[in-house]
């Protein structure tokens, strides 16, 4: 995975992304690309954590330089997004990032995530 900062278009390309997310699932969505502050797991959790409400929220950090990919859940979104889905989701984006697509890697994966973490639908009618 190549580093470096996006540029205007690739930030507004995953701020969409997060946006969308957030609205197919009613979860938050937070990523992080960057350098991890010390052991990039314990990092992600401690970003997870600082944010306005980690229960309901989705925290995926990229640390391109260590090549290493986080994802943290909150315990409520853990209701309905499985360590399967997520599993799904990581494979996808280290895919993407391995072809030197960092962005679509980002995007996909985020939206990956927010479609499996979509509540089911009620099959009865009230």
């Amino acid at each position: 995975m190549p580093t470096g900062e996006f540029n205007g278009a690739q930030q507004a390309e995953i701020d969409r992304a997060i946006r969308n997310a957030e609205t197919v699932c009613r979860y938050e969505f937070s990523v992080y690309v960057g350098a991890a502050q010390g052991e990039p797991g314990a990092y992600a959790h401690r970003l997870h954590a600082a944010l306005a409400n980690p229960a309901r929220s989705v925290m995926v950090l990229v640390d391109p330089a260590a090549r290493r990919l986080e994802v943290v859940t909150g315990e409520v979104v853990r209701r309905t997004l499985s360590d399967e889905a997520v599993r799904l989701a990581v494979a996808g984006m280290q895919s993407s990032f391995a072809a030197g697509d960092v962005v679509g890697g980002v995007k996909h994966g985020v939206s990956q995530l927010a479609d499996a973490a979509r509540a089911p639908r009620s099959l009865h009618g009230s």
